[in-house]
């Protein structure tokens, strides 16, 4: 199964149909879903799905907006790089981004027109890239200074479909999966009583939560939505990674891995963190909140020695910080490890950058996500003694950990194998194709 025809038009609106739909009740609800209505049984929501058509359709991509002119009229590869290199000439970007804008470009290309989707041609890789460029230098010209708690923006600019846009046409629908639908029904559940939830991830692209996105948007589309990510330095800074975050709803920190890389400002990079745990403590006592975090701090990396892929361990201090911010909080609160399989799509550096211009490798590959049981605390830190504070939060994050890693292997088969898939297709599901 492939994914329908890829749909690119030119000289379009500000908000264009797909995006008029999403906006106003998601816009209106943004980090809660306590306003909406109780959700439906998974059964009865999927006849109403396809007595609407909704999933017999697989997942198009909306029309890339382009703000600036000079992008808006690009058309091809060639007329990209000269109204790119006309920008650069102007004092608008840095000289040196040119060739990374070149390498993803190609790179880009390449996985666009290898995938095969009907509509996946070097026009739609022209329209996407120039969308990008057209938010990077919009960052420095104007840059975007994110606050503790950032609502994803949605108007005059459209951040959340530019991001769905991109991503979109990179995910191979046709191996990708959606694990445990049932307990995707049963969080839908608890957030709409009001309860939070937090889950625990591992971390492997920056795509990450245009996967996520992607693969709730047929059967949880406010968890797609609204899902608050915790999000670390390099998103918020990084002009070519701003954009994406724009159209996400984020707490914002800086991660221990870099307070000290300039030590002048960490004394302000501490104060932001304390800033963002007020607010997280203030949207989790209003509750109705679906958190997602990356415990590892950052990205999976390969094994040095074998390649492999596999979920980096939990730092105990941040899943503890998690278990204390839900149950200081008034409405009860829920600890879900979660697992992502996406590194395919866009494998990161082999090793943390600090500096501008990371390289983007990108390819058409197929993803998965799963929800793991909710972590039963007491029962898990209940051979510690209660003063000791560090073996019972080593407890909790080991087992979070180890819960992700399972069912990270497990994605990792279904992903690789159409035999794998389709022995575990009861609870390894592909929605769209539905």
């Amino acid at each position: 199964m492939r994914p329908a025809v890829l749909q690119l038009q030119h000289n379009v609106p500000a908000l264009s149909g797909c995006q008029a739909q999403h906006r106003q009740p998601l816009q209106r609800s943004v980090g809660s879903c306590r306003s909406s209505r109780l959700p439906l049984a998974a059964a009865h929501r999927q006849r109403l799905l396809r007595a609407s058509g909704r999933t017999l359709a697989c997942p198009t991509v909306c029309t890339a907006q382009v703000v600036r002119q000079k992008f808006k009229d690009v058309t091809t590869e060639q007329e990209f790089f000269a109204v790119l290199q006309d920008e650069i000439a102007q004092g608008h970007v840095p000289k040196l981004l040119m060739p990374a804008f070149q390498d993803f470009y190609n790179n880009y290309k390449t996985a666009v027109l290898g995938s095969g989707v009907p509509g996946a041609d070097e026009a739609l890789v022209a329209k996407i890239m120039s969308a990008i460029a057209d938010r990077s230098v919009h960052e420095f010209v104007e840059p975007y200074t994110f606050p503790s708690f950032h609502h994803r923006i949605l108007e005059p600019y459209n951040y959340y479909q530019f991001g769905q846009n991109y991503v979109r046409t990179l995910l191979d629908f046709s191996k990708s999966v959606v694990g445990h639908l049932a307990r995707f029904d049963e969080i839908e559940q608890q957030i709409a009583a009001g309860e939070n939830v937090v889950l625990l991830a591992n971390h492997q692209t920056e795509a990450d939560p245009g996967v996520f996105a992607l693969l709730l948007e047929h059967t949880h589309p406010r968890l797609a939505t609204d899902v608050i990510y915790v999000a670390g330095d390099r998103v918020v800074t990084d002009p070519l990674c701003k954009p994406f975050s724009m159209g996400r709803n984020l707490f914002c920190v800086h991660s221990k891995k870099r307070l000290d890389d300039i030590p002048e400002l960490k004394a302000s990079k501490v104060a932001t963190n304390r800033r963002t745990l007020s607010a997280m403590t203030k949207a989790l006592n209003e509750g109705g909140r679906l958190l997602w975090i990356a415990p590892s701090g950052g990205r999976d990396r390969p094994q040095a020695d074998t390649g492999a892929w596999h979920p980096d361990k939990f730092d105990p201090t941040a899943v503890e910080l998690m278990r204390q911010l839900l149950s200081r909080s008034a409405p009860k609160g829920h600890l879900y490890p979660f697992a992502m399989y996406s590194w395919e799509l866009m494998p990161p550096p082999k090793g943390v950058e600090k500096g501008l211009g990371e390289r983007r490798l990108t390819h058409f590959a197929g993803t998965g996500i799963s929800v793991c049981k909710e972590l039963d605390v007491d029962s898990i830190v209940s051979s510690a003694a209660v003063e000791d504070k560090a073996t019972r939060q080593q407890l909790l994050a080991t087992a979070a950990w180890q819960a992700v890693s399972d069912e990270y292997a497990i994605l990792e088969e279904v992903i690789g194998s159409e035999d794998a898939r389709r022995q575990r297709s009861d609870v390894y599901q592909q929605p769209w194709a539905q």
